[in-house]
């Protein structure tokens, strides 16, 4: 149960992020399964995909499921918090300044870069 209140909060994070400042996946998602449930950074990347599936993604994530790289439900779970986040995040991002937006952008990036860069795993 633990790990699914997870990948509904990865979702929802990556969803309010995505209406915020247009990201999500790459940026957030993939980082956080690696650091949360412990996946390989290729199992990241493809669970990833099953939450952010496009006409894009379908093919490539075909192929990190055929080689046991993606994990279905949690991907799904993802993609079901990430849809209410963006909803939220969205109307945040639009209540904002120009100005504060940026900023709020910058300071992300930077701290996800000196999280990566620094971080343990």
């Amino acid at each position: 149960m633990k790990d699914e209140i997870f990948a509904l909060a990865i979702g929802g994070l990556a969803g309010v992020l995505g209406g915020l400042f247009g990201i999500g996946g790459g940026i957030l998602i993939v980082p956080l399964l690696v650091i949360i449930f412990g996946f390989s950074q290729q199992k990241a990347q493809g669970t990833s995909l099953v939450a952010l599936l496009a006409p894009v993604g379908i093919l490539a994530l075909i192929e990190y499921h055929k080689r046991g790289q993606s994990d279905l439900k949690v991907g799904a779970l993802i993609a079901v918090g990430f849809l209410f986040g963006a909803l939220g995040g969205s109307h945040l991002a639009l209540s904002l300044n120009e100005a504060t937006m940026r900023k709020g952008f910058a300071i992300f990036l930077v701290v996800v870069a000196c999280w990566l860069f620094f971080g343990k795993r």
